[in-house]
């Protein structure tokens, strides 16, 4: 198996969820810091200009958003089943309510003011507003629910998984983990990083049970790789992984297509669609530092359109 890259940083929450799956896979990997905020020439080198953290790379292969990087993962290392035949279905649709609801709900409230100053302890003014300015623009319409009623949310929410967990089971959907545990986790880990917030979750004694067993599983074992380097990879790997696009899929193959996130972040990735079906689209595109490169995104989530030249002179 070709080696796992994960672009990431630490206090990404959905870096964590990938993090936490590659130690439960017992893996090796690569890891590469990338910046928490624009510029990212490295990242742009490889994504296109996607943007959001974390994404993966294999060779010349980059995966966007933690859904699909966790399929891949799972196709690559089949045991333990991140996806366990008696949940199937059930636990990608808990996986889905837990990266959208519940981090929303999670992460906006962790970074209420008493929250924040735990998170950025360290950080100078400058930085902090710079962050502010970069977050706005990545999130233009978000409305922060006022206090009170995010309490209540993060309580309602959290008191669902506690009785998911009623009969004793050791993870979310039974005996055995899924992608629902770690969705799912990696919000309870953004609140634990603001011990004034994560306050709200003591009366929750299964959930916080829970959290640890999910929290055990560590991260696999990890060797750093330069931004520079993950790019050098790519340029020097010769071969994709397999994709094609379906018969009666909507759009040809080779057409110049636009993929853009379909809730925030809304960066489009251009390049010549190499892959697409119902769960995946792949775009080919070139770099000059980086090669040719294969960018795949997830269906859900994610909008693809052609794009149309224009005549000389229109």
């Amino acid at each position: 198996m070709n080696d796992i890259v994960l672009h990431h940083y630490a206090g990404s929450p959905f870096s964590e969820k990938v993090r936490l799956v590659l130690g439960m896979k017992r893996l090796h990997w690569l890891s590469v810091d990338v910046p928490v905020m624009l510029p990212k020439p490295d990242v742009v080198a490889l994504t296109g200009g996607y943007r959001r953290t974390p994404f993966m790379q294999i060779g010349a292969d980059v995966y966007c958003d933690s859904a699909l990087m966790c399929r891949v993962i799972d196709r690559l290392a089949p045991e333990p089943p991140l996806y366990p035949e008696a949940t199937r279905g059930l636990d990608e649709i808990v996986a889905q309510w837990a990266d959208t609801a519940l981090f929303w709900t999670a992460v906006p409230f962790t970074m209420q003011p008493a929250g924040a100053a735990h998170i950025f302890a360290r950080a100078p003014p400058e930085f902090l507003r710079a962050l502010a300015t970069d977050r706005g623009a990545m999130l233009p319409a978000l409305r922060r629910a006022p206090l009170p009623d995010a309490a209540a949310h993060l309580r309602t929410y959290t008191s669902r998984l506690e009785a998911m967990l009623a009969d004793t089971r050791p993870f979310l959907l039974g005996a055995l983990p899924s992608i629902a545990d770690f969705a799912a986790a990696q919000s309870i880990w953004f609140v634990h990083r603001a011990p004034p917030i994560a306050t709200h979750l003591e009366p929750f004694a299964r959930v916080l049970a829970w959290y640890e067993r999910v929290a055990a599983f560590g991260h696999g074992k990890s060797k750093r790789l330069s931004g520079a380097g993950a790019i050098e990879l790519a340029r020097d790997t010769t071969g994709f992984a397999p994709c094609a696009v379906a018969s009666g899929a909507g759009i040809e193959a080779g057409t110049q297509v636009g993929v853009v996130p379909a809730d925030y972040a809304h960066d489009e990735v251009a390049g010549t669609l190499v892959g697409f079906d119902d769960d995946e689209v792949v775009v080919e595109r070139e770099d000059d530092r980086a090669g040719t490169v294969h960018v795949h995104f997830p269906r859900i989530g994610f909008h693809v359109k052609a794009i149309v030249a224009r005549k000389e002179g229109s």
